[in-house]
């Protein structure tokens, strides 16, 4: 499958993270924790639905396919890693990294995500720096 668009991504990784939180997810669930309309959630949905991501029929709640899973999950492994390189090697506050991750988790491809990833264990785990880096 190509690569999704940065609304696309965001919203499965949206759905993936409320549903690590709750049992379903609702239209009014994502609105909320995108802070978009309604409205936008529900075309959003249509559209993901008809690109086989999720399961969404009108009043019902919002299910993960299979490949709607893994693609957020992919989402997800970057975000965090990004987050986590920002936080643990440049020493970013958490709320702004949060921010900044976002943003490049869209740009990032896994082979980057994973780099930064190793590079943040690498340096939680250095004998010399053991995670003071930047101190």
């Amino acid at each position: 499958m190509e690569r999704l668009s940065a609304s696309r991504e965001d919203y499965l990784e949206a759905i993936l993270l409320l549903l690590e939180k709750e049992p379903v997810v609702r239209v009014r669930d994502l609105a909320r924790h995108l802070g978009v309309r309604m409205a936008s959630v529900t075309g959003m949905l249509k559209t993901l639905a008809k690109e086989g991501l999720v399961i969404y029929k009108p009043y019902g709640y919002v299910l993960l396919t299979d490949e709607g899973r893994e693609q957020a999950e992919r989402v997800l492994r970057r975000h965090r890693a990004i987050k986590d390189f920002l936080v643990s090697v440049l020493g970013v506050v958490s709320e702004r990294a949060e921010e900044v991750a976002c943003r490049l988790e869209h740009a990032m491809d896994e082979e980057m995500a994973e780099r930064f990833a190793a590079f943040s264990e690498f340096v939680r785990r250095c004998p010399r720096c053991g995670g003071s880096f930047l101190a």
